[in-house]
């Protein structure tokens, strides 16, 4: 076998494994690691009499079964059972004999566990592999001490040592003991691409057993004795804040323990990025049972007043800024009228490459289109939630969340108690997409919990949840080509922005491709919260742009996927600036391979297509979307995708992702919207709130995956922004009509032509 040597220092290795990303722990019976025709094998599997703990990552029973912890929170992206199989190829361990815990957040042992920005794997994947390459080490020493022959001379395969020449052979158990006393070594070596036994090879989910079962799992499933309930009333509308509230009259219902005030962060406080909160002074209602805290909470009676102008102070990542909060009760309506306001003035401007002035002058042809899209909310299938339970020990945290290491440092720093006197326990997340990134309700869980003097677990309903704001924004976009008169692309500019920010990525394509290029954005900014919602800013960024180029490409004479391909050889060979953020090669394989599967050039008889390609972190992706006619509305039939992400851990699951993406994306893109009127949102439940239903998801979804051996780069969310773009495209394929205001449902442009 051939092995890429590695060479790291004790320090280093420690230091790597617990940032860049280390084991995995997830709590889970011993059946769910296998696949379901392993179930008998696994059951016959007898536990360990003793463990020995190799590294923070990983231990070893005296019979040989290796338990691998998971540092990162599961919101179904399927990380934990991707990370123990990075760790156990390493190791050379059979995935049988492999058990999987979550880990719950620990700083010093895991570092950053953070699950979001489709970085998870990305940036464990060298730690990971470290983790078990390391124990695998260990263990062949450990052999090679006891047989006295060199290490060298010891082959691993499936959890078995075997030396040759001697005849000698065991499993790890018989090892793990020795070689948990060793030394870390200095350096050892990783597995070639080829060599990979696990990684590539799909793998059943380790929690499907429990999923599929009804077991505890989600932060709603967090039983603890003696637990209350706890509900919390929030301002019906943005610009509001609370000014009174009579708790007499509901103390007294069935059930209820105590109402009271809670004030999520004191004025004065610098938040951390995730600390994003309109509503920080909240009425808690606390009972013994969730009926008994919602009939209370229906009679609670509150007077709101008006909130001033004001500021905060935000550390975003090291770099302090004052944030501005205007007074007010905003409306959409109001919105777009700003919005197409500011689309008429000339913006900031980020990048400008050529004379764009001048070839827009100069231009055969221009043309020019403007997109919007509404406000977004994640509605994540499990509302927020968390348990807490806060004595004079300490704080005991439990629930879903997807920044564990900048909630505890706001929970320590309201209760005003060391960040090491606060534990968090990662369940498993019925959705995240962003939301729960932003842990609010984690800190009120544990100011409830310190006024009750009791365990409690927080409930937020799904108005609640809906109505409490951290949205995907409000955005505009106008963009403008110029063709000259051989049809040649001469100038491109992009102007964007948004409520409360702007979408722009000045750097990515087709910037680099034009000789004349400019990029402009403005903001409008407002008191209704924003936050990460599945490929922030992309989300709208590469539908528009996608949708955009096919007009161009059209209005050019030229087929969409050419169109494209000739820019990314322009941006491959002679590319304009030196800041571009994309890979033109790998952005053009994905168009290619897309091409290829989908037979572009031969649609099946009353299929209307549309494609899109887009880059966004780190990764690649391309679809082509297929459209028929059902009488005068238009269907998704199939969708064909493309992705280049590296190295893919489990193509099943893997699939998996990229089909749920391309679902979200047609779900929003036709159909999501947040509306506001004087403040308050007009969608509170999913009566109002349109999400796709079943008989509108597409009949087939193909994803193909580009073969290469490039560290993984991310997947979480590559392939949801293109989506919007290519639905657009096959849209107007089929209807005539360029769509441009989301959500498409209710968009009715005139017919083009």
């Amino acid at each position: 076998m051939t092995l890429i040597k590695t060479q790291i220092g004790r320090r280093a290795f420690i230091k790597n494994t617990s940032l860049a990303g280390g084991g995995l722990i997830l709590g889970f019976s011993m059946f769910n690691a296998c696949k379901p025709k392993d179930t008998a094998e696994m059951a016959a599997l007898e536990m360990p009499e003793e463990w020995f703990e190799i590294n923070s990552y990983l231990k070893i029973g005296d019979n040989g079964v290796v338990t691998i912890m998971s540092p990162n929170p599961e919101f179904g992206q399927g990380v934990i059972t991707a990370m123990p199989m990075i760790v156990a190829d390493e190791l050379d361990v059979a995935w049988k004999d492999v058990l999987v815990e979550q880990a719950n957040f620990d700083a010093e042992e895991y570092g950053w566990q953070f699950t979001g920005g489709s970085q998870g794997i990305r940036r464990r994947w060298e730690g990971l592999r470290m983790a078990g390459a390391t124990a695998k080490q260990m263990l062949k020493q450990a052999a090679a001490d006891q047989w006295q022959v060199s290490v060298a001379e010891i082959t691993v395969s499936e959890g078995v040592l075997s030396h040759t020449a001697s005849g000698n052979s065991a499993h790890y158990g018989e090892m793990a003991a020795a070689a948990a006393k060793l030394e870390v070594p200095e350096e050892v070596s990783l597995k070639e691409v080829a060599d990979f036994t696990i990684i590539g090879n799909s793998k059943k989910s380790v929690e499907n057993h429990k999923i599929v079962t009804g077991k505890p799992l989600f932060g709603l499933d967090y039983d603890y004795e003696g637990t209350l309930v706890a509900m919390v009333e929030h301002p019906p509308a943005f610009g509001l804040k609370l000014k009174s509230f009579d708790a007499e009259a509901i103390k007294n219902m069935p059930g209820i323990v105590d109402v009271f005030s809670i004030k999520t962060l004191e004025d004065g406080f610098k938040r951390s990025f995730f600390d994003t909160n309109a509503f920080t002074d909240l009425v808690a209602i606390v009972g013994k049972s969730t009926w008994e805290v919602m009939n209370a909470k229906k009679q609670l009676s509150v007077e709101w007043e008006p909130i001033a102008n004001s500021t905060f102070t935000l550390d975003r990542f090291g770099t302090e800024m004052e944030v501005a909060v205007p007074k007010g009760l905003e409306s959409t309506e109001a919105h777009y009228e700003k919005m197409n306001e500011m689309a008429t003035r000339s913006g900031t401007t980020a990048r400008k490459d050529g004379d764009p002035e001048t070839a827009f002058k100069n231009a055969s042809k221009v043309i020019e289109r403007s997109y919007t899209c509404p406000f977004l909310a994640h509605n994540c299938m499990e509302p927020m939630n968390f348990f807490a339970n806060v004595t004079e020990e300490g704080a005991r945290l439990a629930g879903p969340l997807q920044a564990p290491a900048l909630t505890e440092a706001t929970v320590a720093a309201r209760l005003g108690i060391p960040a090491e006197k606060v534990e968090i326990e990662l369940t498993r997340m019925g959705g995240g997409f962003g939301r729960r990134a932003y842990g609010h309700y984690a800190v009120e869980a544990a100011l409830i919990s310190k006024q009750v003097q009791a365990p409690v677990k927080l409930m937020y309903t799904r108005e609640d949840d809906m109505t409490f704001g951290i949205y995907r924004p409000s955005y505009q976009a106008t963009y403008r080509a110029a063709l000259d008169e051989d049809n040649r692309l001469t100038a491109f500019h992009v102007k964007a922005g948004g409520v409360p920010e702007t979408p722009l990525f000045a750097d990515r394509f087709p910037a680099g491709a034009v000789d004349n290029y400019l990029a402009q954005q403005w903001e409008i900014n407002s008191n209704i919260t924003i936050g990460a919602f599945r490929a922030p800013r992309s989300n709208f960024m590469a539908g528009v742009e996608q949708a955009f180029l096919d007009e161009v490409a059209e209005a050019a004479g030229k087929d969409p996927i050419e169109f494209r391909l000739e820019l990314l050889e322009r941006a491959k060979n002679n590319p304009v600036g030196e800041n571009n953020d994309y890979d033109p090669e790998r952005l053009a394989g994905v168009l290619k391979l897309v091409r290829e599967k989908s037979n572009w050039g031969d649609p099946p008889s009353g299929v209307h297509r549309g494609v899109s390609a887009y880059f966004c972190h780190n990764s690649y992706a391309a679809h082509v979307v297929d459209v028929v006619m059902d009488g005068d509305q238009p269907r998704v039939d199939k969708v064909i995708c493309a992705v280049d992400c590296g190295i893919v851990i489990n193509p099943d699951a893997a699939a998996n992702m990229a089909e749920g993406a391309i679902i979200d994306g047609i779900g929003n893109a036709m159909y999501g919207e947040l509306t506001f009127k004087e403040g308050r949102t007009q969608q509170t439940n999913f009566d109002r709130y349109r999400i796709i239903r079943h008989s509108e998801i597409p009949r087939e979804i193909e994803v193909h995956f580009v073969q290469n051996e490039i560290d993984p780069t991310g997947l979480g969310e590559p392939p949801f922004p293109p989506v919007f773009g290519a639905l657009a495209n096959a849209l107007y394929k089929a209807t005539g009509r360029r769509y441009t205001r989301q959500p498409f449902i209710s968009d009715k442009p005139e017919l083009v032509g």
